[in-house]
């Protein structure tokens, strides 16, 4: 209820400003998935490394449409998190500021719908960075990709408390994994794997 609230405050605020757009209602056919890499696991203090999104239309995913950004050095980073993302400090020398790289990502996503694998974590880090900048979180509409596949298990095996590990689902799907630990291998592998489940829906349904 609050994050409703404050979204609705949000687009009140935002109503004649430079971002209005992005509180409109998205009456398009495409979707944009995304995924940060980051410093640590703690939404409160882990800083951003690196953040790409890749755009899906229909059942195709556009890689040929993505957006893979590195961030200049934060200062948190350090070999445990250097061990998962591969990124090193050498690796960033010339990334950008965390300033531009919203300001792409903004411009990139607009108002299309936001997919990610635990999006909640991405969207708190991106969040917890966009409203002291910009003044509002992202509004879009969101679709957890591992919520979306425990809902799909849990049919079958009510007693099921959480999804596998990304891997394994790829695994059980027949997706390949791109990447793995890349933002942007991520992205596309949470793609695929998303479009595979709405496949799955379609056929259960019996849609054309």
């Amino acid at each position: 209820m609050l994050k409703v609230l404050r979204r609705a405050a949000d687009r009140r605020r935002h109503a004649n400003g430079d971002y209005a757009w992005l509180f409109h209602p998205y009456t398009g056919d495409e979707m944009v998935v995304i995924d940060t890499e980051t410093t640590g696991l703690d939404t409160r203090s882990a800083e951003l490394v690196s953040i790409a999104a890749v755009k899906v239309r229909g059942d195709r995913v556009l890689t040929s449409e993505s957006l893979d950004l590195r961030l200049a050095r934060p200062a948190s980073l350090c070999g445990d998190s250097i061990r998962i993302h591969g990124l090193r400090g050498i690796d960033l020398e010339g990334g950008m500021a965390v300033d531009e790289a919203l300001e792409r990502l903004l411009d990139f996503v607009g108002n299309r719908p936001l997919v990610g694998w635990h999006l909640d974590f991405d969207l708190a880090i991106l969040n917890r960075e966009l409203r002291p900048r910009v003044g509002f979180e992202l509004p879009n509409a969101t679709i957890d990709v591992a919520q979306h596949y425990l809902r799909r298990l849990r049919r079958r095996h009510p007693e099921v408390e959480s999804a596998p590990r990304f891997e394994k689902v790829a695994e059980l799907l027949d997706v390949p994994v791109m990447g793995r630990h890349t933002a942007l291998g991520d992205a596309v592998t949470t793609a695929l794997i998303f479009l595979r489940l709405e496949r799955e829906t379609s056929a259960l349904r019996g849609d054309a």
